[in-house]
């Protein structure tokens, strides 16, 4: 199963519309995940266009980074997922705090409060800064942005394939658009 994960896409504060380029890379996924602030519904109405779209509820997503916008209710977002897909229990969250920024403890407490206990993926988003970290026995892959790399503007931004079979994961790999 393939499944593209993307982040912090701020429409229309950073754009109007996703980039282009993003309906060519998930070309052929299964699933969208989208690890939050993405701020209007129309968002995930485009990316239902490739394939079923879940996304996590962000901090900019609730107005409480001070935008103008704020994402209405909608069955596909919750401030967080846990799926089981192809024997992979992955959760899907806005942010989580990872033992690199603070302790081993703190992050399977934060698995717990979220998920009810340890997953194989967590894909989160928030910090704009792409990467695929493991932490024990967990994997964390965060896309970046695909509008806001970083926080900065007019340079392509990132998006991830996470793909998984027979209860493993096969390969998590961040996508620079502008390729």
């Amino acid at each position: 199963m393939r499944i593209g994960l993307i982040s912090d896409t701020h429409i229309p504060e950073a754009c109007e519309h996703l980039p282009a380029r993003v309906f060519e890379v998930f070309r052929g996924i299964d699933l969208v995940m989208h690890a939050g602030d993405v701020y209007v519904n129309r968002v995930l109405d485009e990316l239902a266009q490739i394939a079923p779209v879940i996304a996590a509820l962000g901090n900019g997503d609730e107005g409480l980074d001070g935008h103008q916008h704020r994402l209405a209710a909608d069955d596909r977002v919750r401030e967080a997922h846990l799926l089981k897909l192809e024997g992979v229990r992955i959760g899907l969250v806005h942010a989580i705090p990872t033992p690199d920024e603070t302790s081993q403890e703190v992050f399977e407490r934060a698995m717990h409060r979220h998920f009810g206990g340890p997953v194989d993926v967590v894909v989160q988003g928030h910090s704009h800064i792409e990467g695929v970290v493991r932490f024990g026995a967990t994997l964390v892959v965060n896309p970046g942005s695909a509008t806001l790399p970083r926080n900065l503007t007019n340079i392509p931004g990132t998006v991830a394939i996470l793909e998984v079979a027979d209860g493993v994961v096969r390969s998590a790999q961040i996508v620079q658009l502008g390729e």
